[in-house]
């Protein structure tokens, strides 16, 4: 994406959040990400964060998440949009990271600074402080697992600020989704930043969602997501009502472990989790066995095991 017009016109549709597969040596696994971005792609799947949360960046070096972005942009040679987290404790970080995606051709996510006590007014000039960092633009994402729940009402003034293309709804409060689509639908993208409950969001007017669990089940929920896209909400219903009980698991167990897990049985390879992170227990991975058998003798939701 050169601008930040096309970046606007680009983003909207399913996108992978994609995991960031460890060895066990504990380093960068770039041959299994460049395959694991191949198969989304090859999907048809709209676009791809990187370097997320579940992406785990937060346990990567400032050195590790600037290769993971060049190596990423040279793999995807802008076949599909691309979301690079630039999220970091360190504003310094963040600002090198937030213009270093956008020079890359990618949309930086930024979420708000993670520090405590911090004033709406504070947020609001640091968002207007990295918006012109980046040619194309920033993605907002209002992330309650920093410990800060942006308002609809501060994410309006965000929504006014030049160079902020969209926002990444963490806080999946109906209330708060009635208010952010009806507010600021057709200003800016909405996306919704979780796969588990994503139906809503989406009724309400939202123009995209980010998805983890489709490392794991890529298939299943890009299936979900093109029938709701295309008015079917019926049978958007039904194929999400078909991993209920892997949704489960994952809020037992944590993403992106439960994630991970469930791909090396499909045969992907996602890699292990970097520490504090620990794979999942053996009690979760039979439990996971079975749901993950109990899919894969469904059709409908083109899961395959390995």
């Amino acid at each position: 994406m050169k601008d930040i017009n096309e970046c606007r016109e680009r983003l909207r549709g399913i996108f992978n959040i994609t995991v960031t597969p460890f060895t066990p040596a504990g380093v960068i696994d770039f041959p299994a990400l460049r395959e694991n971005i191949e198969r989304v792609i090859a999907l048809g799947y709209d676009g791809l964060l990187i370097g997320g949360t579940y992406g785990e960046f937060p346990v990567m070096s400032l050195a590790e998440r600037r290769e993971l972005f060049n190596a990423v942009m040279a793999c995807v040679q802008d076949r599909v949009a691309v979301m690079l987290c630039s999220a970091s404790a360190d504003p310094r970080e963040a600002r090198e990271l937030t213009q270093l995606a956008g020079d890359l051709g990618g949309l930086p996510m930024v979420t708000a600074p993670f520090v405590s006590e911090i004033t709406e007014a504070q947020i609001l000039a640091y968002f207007q402080e990295m918006a012109p960092l980046s040619t194309t633009g920033i993605l907002v994402y209002n992330a309650p697992g920093i410990g800060i729940t942006l308002s609809p009402a501060l994410l309006e003034q965000l929504a006014a600020i030049p160079g902020v293309v969209g926002i990444k709804q963490g806080d999946l409060n109906p209330a708060a989704i009635d208010q952010i689509a009806n507010r600021l639908r057709g200003k800016l993208r909405l996306f919704c930043a979780s796969d588990l409950a994503f139906l809503g969001p989406m009724m309400a007017g939202f123009d995209g969602i980010s998805t983890t669990n489709s490392g794991a089940l890529p298939e299943l929920i890009l299936a979900t997501y093109r029938a709701l896209e295309q008015g079917d909400a019926a049978t958007a219903r039904d194929l999400h009502q078909l991993w209920f009980d892997y949704r489960m698991l994952a809020r037992q167990h944590g993403q992106p472990q439960l994630v991970k897990a469930a791909m090396a049985l499909r045969g992907f390879n996602g890699g292990t989790v970097r520490a504090p992170l620990k794979p999942i227990s053996e009690e979760a991975l039979t439990a996971l066995t079975g749901v993950m058998k109990t899919l894969a003798s469904d059709k409908r939701s083109g899961v395959t095991l390995a």
